[in-house]
């Protein structure tokens, strides 16, 4: 009797979980764009602390480098609701090479400000460029991580972050010196190149089409369209991690733009400062490495509270006359405290946004920590001028004990 033959079948993978699905839904897009976030926040840092030497240089006084630090933040707040409903309607990584090309641009035109005026404009200009690449970095975290994977991947992602801010003011201190005026320049246009190389590391970072859906659709999220920005703001969680977010990077900020404040007061020399920001920003890396493990002992609610609470004391702290050494314990213990806030507060925001407009909440975000950054530097600007640089971190202190009380109410 013929044997009979059954046809082959091709065995058929779920939707979703194709080879090339599964390469997607590896994390090689995370480790590329930590690479380029590296980069582009890198840049930035250099430039922060190079943007103070050359207002000094020029004749800046306290105030003066406020509101140069503030004007970094003002472009952004006009367009980043804008374009977290852009990216909420369609795809994320035509932000990031946009955001590279306005950092190297603001980095190097301020490099050649012959004014306050102009040096302010082309900080503005790298803020710009921040908030487009940060929006839309944070937006493609946000799509592509399951619930589960939310604040390992936050917290893996802005540990690009803290590579950037560990080794920019490590190159700005090495480059500064002497002649403030023409070192700080060169650390601008330094700075420019360190960007444009965050380009080489942006290829396949967003889900191609046709490769399945990632976590959001999957999700069943449906089309964005334009959730009501009171009705973001309303839900629960949001206003408290839009407000520790703003704490946490306003004494980020703070310390990069008045370390160097600091540091001519009291004598310290420009490598020094470096190396102490390398410091803070070298802790702020340790604490997301083990933030997991963090989570598990204390939970996410009082983890933040604890850490928010410790980093208001010490970053009251740094206004005290201390040796460089105890300065440099001080600073990496602030700089553990603060590596929680921001993963963390993109979780929360993440989480209780409606699912059709996460981009734009973590615009709001982003909005939120723009407005610190604006009101902080200023507000830092008038207290220095008025009570010495040391005493805005006071203020910031105190700044991060209320938000430690918001993050209690965060779930």
């Amino acid at each position: 009797m013929p044997r009979i033959r059954r046809p082959r079948t091709t065995r058929k993978s779920p939707a979703g979980t194709s080879p090339a699905g599964r390469a997607a839904g590896g994390r090689g897009w995370l480790l590329r764009l930590v690479i380029a976030f590296s980069c582009a926040q890198g840049a930035v840092s250099m430039a922060r602390p190079a943007v103070s030497y050359r207002a000094l240089s020029l004749g800046a006084d306290e105030r003066a480098i406020g509101v140069i630090a503030g004007v970094y933040a003002l472009l952004p707040l006009f367009v980043a609701v804008p374009l977290g409903r852009r990216t909420d309607h369609g795809r994320c990584a035509p932000l990031l090479p946009l955001g590279v090309a306005l950092i190297a641009g603001g980095c190097a035109l301020s490099g050649t400000a012959g004014s306050l005026g102009a040096l302010a404009a082309w900080s503005g200009v790298m803020g710009l460029g921040h908030l487009c690449f940060v929006i839309g970095a944070q937006s493609i975290v946000a799509r592509r991580s399951a619930p589960a994977e939310q604040d390992r991947n936050f917290g893996h992602f802005t540990i690009g972050a803290s590579l950037g801010q560990l080794i920019g003011p490590l190159a700005a201190g090495a480059l500064i010196g002497g002649d403030t005026g023409t070192t700080s320049a060169l650390a601008l246009v330094v700075a420019a190149g360190v960007a444009a190389v965050a380009c080489t590391s942006l290829w396949r970072v967003e889900r191609p089409r046709g490769e399945g859906p990632g976590p959001r659709e999957a999700a069943g999220a449906a089309p964005a369209g334009a959730v009501p920005v009171r009705r973001i703001l309303g839900a629960r969680g949001v206003p408290a991690g839009m407000f520790i977010s703003l704490a946490v990077l306003s004494a980020t900020d703070i310390l990069t733009a008045y370390l160097p404040v600091i540091g001519e007061h009291r004598g310290i020399a420009p490598a020094t400062v470096g190396i102490l920001l390398g410091l803070r920003a070298g802790a702020t890396i340790a604490c997301r490495l083990v933030m997991t493990p963090l989570i598990r002992l204390l939970g996410r609610r009082a983890l933040t509270a604890v850490t928010c609470a410790a980093a208001g004391l010490l970053c009251a702290g740094v206004a005290l006359p201390l040796p460089v050494w105890a300065l440099g314990v001080m600073l990496a213990l602030l700089g553990f405290c603060l590596g929680v806030g921001q993963p963390l507060s993109m979780t929360t925001v993440v989480r209780a946004a409606p699912a059709e407009a996460r981009s734009t909440a973590l615009a709001l975000r982003l909005t939120g920590n723009r407005l610190g950054q604006v009101a902080a530097p200023a507000g830092a600007g008038l207290v220095a001028g008025v009570a010495g640089a040391a005493a805005p971190f006071v203020t910031l202190g105190l700044l991060l004990c209320v938000a430690a009380g918001a993050a209690v109410r965060t779930e």
